[in-house]
């Protein structure tokens, strides 16, 4: 083969070679596997370990219960309308659209009679992943806790932090509203679903019954607000998928309309249960709920966890 045929084929190997060099480094890791030394370790160790974000671009990987997220940003400890409580966790990190909703919920919540803004409590962990306690999502960053608390001392201590508690605002099992309920909640839980980066926001049964009855006008920011157990003291906003973010899984859309019938079954349930399904004695008892490895999350999380 002539010598001015070589040259052109070697310039297209050369070529070749250094763009899929370059998308290995863009892509970092989508086919690294875990390493031997991290192999078998329970997932929520590795990620409750890491003490700051990775130094990488923002985003998030895998679904809300199984994730991680690079490039986390912290919530500042204290801001204009919030506080994050409970600093010790190190559990103030999320994408920056979750900093920054929260950044602009505080300060229409500081509006609110009564309120000087809200304080903040679980996000992520630095890097995200599973938690050594207390939830099963707030994985990917894209999760938050607000206290149904009021805020009101806008310059709580460190230690203050950790020893003020928030308070419930539900009574016979989580069926109905107490009197700490004010129709500030209401006005509280419209601005936090009426943000388009919303996706959902988690309440209990008694709190989304009580607001189907007295909210008025344009209702449709109902339909993000869903019954689950629990959520008396706190409510959980999760912010969709930021656009672009391909390595983040979506969760299904809520139901269309504004959800009311749901919650009223939610309460008629919980207090007229339905009667238990019998159990089949020959049944082997159930298995013992695995903990997550890092092999269950995104091959991405192992660049996250990994890095610098």
């Amino acid at each position: 083969m002539r010598l001015s045929r070589l040259i052109p084929l070697a310039t297209i190997l050369v070529t070749t070679l250094v763009g899929c060099m370059a998308s290995d480094r863009a892509d970092t890791v989508t086919r690294q596997a875990v390493p031997p030394e991290l192999s078998g370790k329970e997932a929520r160790d590795l990620f409750g370990a890491m003490p700051f974000a990775s130094s990488q671009p923002s985003q998030p990987f895998g679904s809300y219960a199984k994730g991680c997220i690079s490039g986390a940003v912290q919530l500042p400890e204290t801001g204009p309308g919030w506080q994050a409580m409970r600093l010790s966790r190190n559990r103030n990190w999320g994408h920056p659209e979750l900093v920054d909703y929260l950044e602009k919920l505080a300060g229409q919540a500081a509006q609110l009679p009564g309120w000087n803004g809200i304080y903040i409590g679980d996000l992520s962990q630095p890097r995200g992943g599973p938690m050594r306690s207390g939830h099963a999502s707030h994985q990917m960053g894209l999760d938050a806790d607000i206290w149904m608390l009021p805020g009101g001392n806008m310059s709580l201590s460190r230690p203050d932090r950790e020893r003020i508690s928030t308070i419930s605002v539900a009574r016979n099992r989580n069926t109905a509203v107490n009197g700490n309920w004010t129709p500030q909640y209401t006005e509280l839980l419209k601005a936090a679903a009426s943000d388009p980066r919303v996706e959902r926001i988690f309440l209990f049964p008694g709190g989304k019954v009580q607001m189907c009855k007295t909210a008025t006008g344009d209702r449709s920011w109902l339909r993000k607000i869903r019954p689950w157990y629990g959520h008396d003291d706190h409510f959980h906003v999760r912010l969709a998928c930021p656009r672009g973010m391909s390595g983040c899984t979506p969760q299904n859309p809520p139901p269309p309309g504004d959800g009311c019938d749901e919650a009223q079954t939610w309460v008629n349930n919980i207090l007229n249960p339905p009667p238990p399904k019998p159990r089949d004695p020959n049944a082997p008892p159930p298995k013992p709920k695995r903990q997550l490895t890092l092999a269950d999350l995104p091959a991405q999380c192992v660049s996250v966890l990994q890095s610098r």
